[in-house]
């Protein structure tokens, strides 16, 4: 029989490697998450920062030296490749939305595929889907993550991810709940309000929620946002009995985990992670994500239930929803689960070519004054990539600059940076006014804490640029962006940065309008 301080620590999960400054690998990270797990049987991880082949070794490793099977999450909603280098990457999930009536099997698809490759790097739970609609196209952090902005297709799209990932074993995870679309703030800084009534709510960010759960979701996440009209006391969803317990769990029937965002983000974060834990797991919450100190969390869930001020009941409850997890792998996958994941190919050719496929059918052309006839060899044509804000993962120069030179090897490529000046600015505007035809391809997509849009600077740049010549606008993410440039020819959108995105409009460039959405 577990004791109390067992039981609390089940309840909190926490970060191996970070991306973060400074970054922090999942092997650089080890040795610390070791040490935690000697003092504190932890109930598991989320992973940031690692990649394919080291990856599962760390995650062994672990297992080994923890007292309880670690349950294993991290946010991979473009595919387990958005955390661990070398395995597959999709485009971002509005991408998906722009294939019609092959979006549902394409979604489905995508999620087995990134079933299949965490289940065998060590992974058991993917924070996805997204659940949200777009709303607000002011909306910083959810956008393009979103698979639209009809809540009948997030809702569509949402539900076929749940059972395509869980068809092969993996714990999906419904998110941001109650919605995170219909703000115009980013709770990574700070905690926005969403202003709709409760019939608004019923109509848009519901939907999707009770798509979710319908399909099987295990788990749902919180949003850190204060949603007036499902808990008048304007207190964080994640933070709310109200919501949480009355709506999510006594209204809507969802019987599985209800774990939390980050609890490192701007509008929920405290200098007391031991009464916050005790005020959230009070308030319905199972799990606690990413705290930012683990063992005062803990400590505080134990002096909590031994004060009476957290019933011993509601603890065990938590308990039992995290054991009801990792159940469902073992009886999936036997009890050697989480010490010998099931093999599976991670980042293969077909894997990615699945990717590259749907990159290229959801790149659409909003705008055209004719026929946009197939480069030769790129002679006279200038790309100019601009995007806000670079990682620690990022190369010196986007993929889309050696794709570009390898299909068109006497195209022009110029990329402005975070950092570009002036003196970058001044010669990208010399080479586009010298050249035949101008390609200005931007980068606006959310990002954790990260500014939306481009860079004032960056933005000026491209306005003049605009003025000064036909240059063709593509949005490598957001196609919001495009109503800054009423004047361009062309209007074209790949919905997504990733590798397979940027192919897509490399692939668009040399074929023309073949196989391309209008």
């Amino acid at each position: 029989m577990p004791t109390l301080f067992e039981k609390a620590a089940q309840l909190v999960m926490v970060r191996l490697g970070s991306n973060m400054p400074p970054p922090v690998t999942v092997a650089e990270d080890a040795e610390r998450v070791a040490r935690l797990l000697e003092r504190y049987p932890l109930g598991g991880l989320v992973v940031f920062n690692g990649t394919r082949d080291e990856t599962p070794g760390v995650l062994a490793a672990l297992q080994a030296h923890s007292p309880f099977p670690l349950l294993v999450g991290t946010d991979m909603e473009r595919g387990v490749g958005q955390q661990l280098r070398g395995a597959t990457v999709f485009p971002h999930a509005m991408a998906f939305s722009r294939l019609g009536d092959e979006a549902e099997d394409a979604v489905e698809t995508a999620a087995r595929i990134a079933a299949r490759e965490a289940l065998a790097c060590g992974i058991h739970i993917t924070f996805a889907p997204v659940a949200d609609v777009n709303l607000d196209p002011r909306n910083p952090i959810i956008a393009t993550r979103a698979f639209g902005s009809a809540p009948a297709t997030a809702a569509r799209l949402a539900a076929a991810y749940v059972r395509g990932a869980r068809a092969e074993g993996l714990l999906t995870t419904a998110k941001h709940f109650p919605g995170h679309g219909n703000t115009a703030a980013d709770s990574h800084a700070e905690l926005p309000v969403v202003r709709s009534d409760r019939a608004t709510w019923e109509r848009t960010d519901a939907v999707p929620f009770r798509a979710t759960l319908a399909a099987g979701t295990d788990l749902v996440m919180t949003a850190h946002l204060a949603y007036p009209a499902l808990d008048p006391s304007g207190a964080p969803a994640t933070a709310s009995p109200r919501i949480l317990r009355d709506l999510l769990r006594r209204e809507m029937g969802f019987t599985g985990a209800v774990i939390t965002d980050s609890l490192l983000m701007g509008a929920i974060r405290t200098d007391d992670s031991g009464a916050q834990a005790a005020a959230l797991v009070r308030a319905g919450v199972d799990l606690l994500l990413d705290v930012p100190d683990p063992g005062a969390a803990v400590e505080g869930l134990v002096r909590a239930v031994e004060a009476g001020t957290l019933a011993a009941d509601r603890l065990d409850e938590a308990f039992r929803r995290v054991q009801a997890l990792k159940q469902r792998l073992v009886d999936r996958f036997g009890p050697d689960v989480f010490t010998r994941p099931p093999a599976a190919p991670v980042g293969s050719a077909a894997h990615r070519a699945r990717a590259d496929d749907v990159a290229f059918r959801a790149l659409t052309v909003h705008r055209t004054p004719g026929p946009l006839l197939p480069e030769a060899d790129g002679d006279g044509l200038l790309v100019v990539l601009v995007r806000p804000h670079a990682s620690h993962l990022d190369p010196p120069e986007a993929p889309l600059g050696a794709m570009l030179r390898a299909a068109l090897p006497r195209a022009a490529y110029a990329e402005a940076g975070p950092d570009a000046g002036p003196d970058v600015f001044d010669r990208i505007t010399a080479q586009a006014l010298r050249a035949r035809r101008v390609v200005l391809a931007l980068v606006v997509k959310p990002a954790a804490w990260h500014a939306f849009g481009l860079r004032p600077a960056q933005q000026a740049f491209a306005d003049r640029l605009a003025g000064r010549r036909p240059v063709e606008v593509v949005a490598l993410g957001s196609p919001t962006i495009l109503e800054r440039f009423p004047a361009a020819p062309v209007h074209a959108c790949t919905y997504s940065d990733v590798e397979p995105s940027q192919r897509a409009l490399v692939r668009f460039l040399r074929e023309g309008f073949a196989g391309v959405a209008r």
